[in-house]
């Protein structure tokens, strides 16, 4: 079992920056792909980001690109978003979450295997 806990959410306005941490414990992440999703009140949970086992390779939503970046501490047991340039429309409930297979690139809720309970992120305008 991992569990995984986010901290770093809070209030920003547009234009701010958040760094978002997921912390696990009761196994090394090193196998995982990491992985960030979002919820908004009233819509689906959604892909954000995510980052191979080693941190190599990071793959990213469209609308984030250029403005949020993953990366892993895998000596710490930790992941993280650094999140740029915020925008009303980022306002969601984060998630982090751990997927175990042959394929790092994993962009789908049920492709992950373990999640965090979530940090509300609130961008005001």
């Amino acid at each position: 079992q991992v569990q995984l806990v986010e901290s770093g959410g809070g209030l920003v306005q547009a234009g701010g920056s958040l760094r978002l941490s997921c912390a696990a414990s009761g196994r090394t992440i090193s196998p995982y792909a990491m992985g960030w999703f979002r919820q908004a009140p009233g819509k689906e949970r959604e892909f954000v980001a995510v980052i191979s086992w080693g941190g190599a390779g990071t793959d990213y939503e469209d609308s984030v690109k250029g403005r949020f970046t993953i990366s892993r501490d895998n000596a710490k047991n930790t992941a993280y978003l650094q999140m740029n340039s915020l925008k009303p429309e980022d306002t969601a409930v984060y998630h982090c979450a751990a997927g175990y297979g042959i394929r790092w690139r994993i962009t789908r809720v049920n492709e992950y295997d373990y999640w965090g309970r979530g940090t509300q992120v609130t961008v005001s305008s």
